[in-house]
């Protein structure tokens, strides 16, 4: 009898045994009873009722999901496609096993979706240019498709965006085109800030001729800093028409006391060399 009494007291001993339960500090249990909900348990140890109470474990912490490469058409109609990562965490554990059958395939099939609609409502200079729009977007749109499992989106990033090669040659020729015109810009307002300062420089050196002689010696001191065998001497315009002043004045004085049968060949214009 008492070999009896001490099996049984064994036997309860083992069983009550199995009712301890420990989840880490990510994990949590959520408890059914004889089919029923009754609690959230955890982290920690605690106790359940063997052969009545089953537990459902779950991991609480911030999940990854990397959506898979999709085809999608945008607005104006340009056929591209883009995957995407989603960032989510549990917060209920008791909606995420009661409200959805399987949460993590029910997340990932919403981002999916949500992902394409949304990338298709766009434009496609909005989809490369604004991606934080997009990504906030469907960040909302998902949040508010699994608030009623008990699941918070944190995050949802568009990682990459395939465009078809003809799209990206003509993308190509609208960058050049957008270069081609800033530099002439640039170019032409710069011609014109040159362009007044040089009409600025000029109404100096009408005020001051010698500005004129001066900047010519500069330009022969430039010139003769180079390793040139030839050097030009620019003279100003006055002394050519000096000398050829000189030249009439002297012709006709020379041509008064010669004989009236006396020939003089004159040439009217100088010439200098160097």
């Amino acid at each position: 009898m008492d070999t009896i009494v001490g099996t049984l007291l064994g036997i309860v001993f083992i069983i009550s045994l199995s009712g301890l339960k420990i989840d880490r500090e990510y994990e949590r249990g959520v408890i059914f009873r004889l089919g029923r909900l009754n609690s959230v348990k955890g982290p920690g140890m605690y106790w359940i009722i063997p052969l009545v109470d089953q537990k459902a474990q779950l991991d609480v912490r911030t999940k990854t999901v990397s959506i898979e490469p999709q085809e999608t058409v945008t607005a104006d109609s340009v056929t591209i496609r883009v995957n995407a990562v989603l960032y989510y965490r549990i917060i209920d554990p008791s909606k995420a096993i009661t409200k959805v059958e399987n949460y993590e395939l029910a997340v990932y099939q919403a981002a999916l979706t949500t992902l394409r609609n949304v990338v298709g409502q766009n434009i496609l200079d909005d989809v490369l240019q604004n991606r934080d729009k997009i990504n906030t977007k469907v960040q909302e749109i998902v949040d508010e498709m699994t608030e009623p499992w008990g699941i918070v989106i944190e995050r949802v990033e568009m990682k990459d965006v395939e465009i078809p090669t003809s799209m990206q040659r003509a993308m190509a020729k609208e960058a050049e085109a957008v270069r081609e015109k800033r530099a002439r810009l640039i170019k032409a307002s710069a011609e014109q800030e040159a362009s007044i300062k040089l009409a600025q420089a000029s109404q100096l050196i009408v005020e001051n001729p010698a500005a004129l002689e001066l900047r010519r010696l500069q330009m022969l001191t430039e010139i003769g800093a180079e390793n040139n065998t030839t050097t030009l001497i620019m003279m100003p315009s006055d002394f050519i028409t000096l000398a050829k002043q000189w030249t009439d004045v002297l012709a006709k004085g020379e041509a008064q006391s010669l004989p009236s049968n006396s020939k003089i060949s004159i040439d009217p214009e100088p010439h200098v060399h160097l």
